[in-house]
């Protein structure tokens, strides 16, 4: 398991490649699912233009709570790995913010893990939202509900 926070620009497929190389070496044979989220920031969010975004952080305590969240999804699914990497700092449309991966024997646990990370990720961890709007800044006080919180697509 491994749980990174970066204040650079990250390429999640490119990490999630170099990630799966050392796993292919420790896990041969062993996983038969991987589910992977990747979450990007977007250009518009309650009604505005949003021109970047600064995530701020409690360093320490939120790489603990990523830990907690990652280690209740291996106790609740058969996991055998999981990748989380989430941006802080500046970023602006487009850039990735957050990579979340798992590995497991099937996957309906990959899947369901996967969610649950991301989810409890956005409703728990830590992280403050500063958009910079083309009339100013604000604090996001809220995030975009998840499927699991919102009536399903049509």
């Amino acid at each position: 398991m491994h749980i990174e926070l970066r204040d650079q620009p990250f390429q999640p497929l490119a990490e999630l490649a170099m990630y799966q190389a050392g796993l292919d070496e420790r896990l041969a044979g062993q996983y038969g699912a991987a589910a992977i989220f990747i979450g990007t920031m977007r250009d518009f969010n309650d009604g505005d233009t949003v021109r970047r975004m600064t995530l701020e952080h409690y360093p320490g305590m939120t790489e603990r709570q990523l830990q907690r969240l990652v280690e209740t999804a291996f106790r609740d699914w058969p996991l055998l790995d999981a990748l989380v990497m989430h941006r802080v700092g500046t970023v602006h449309p487009n850039d990735p913010i957050v990579l979340v991966a798992v590995w497991s024997v099937h996957r309906a646990a990959a899947f369901a893990a996967c969610r649950f990370i991301m989810e409890a990720l956005k409703s728990t961890a830590p992280f403050w939202k500063r958009e910079e709007t083309v009339t100013g800044s604000r604090w996001v006080e809220h995030n975009t509900a998840g499927f699991l919180e919102s009536a399903p697509p049509d």
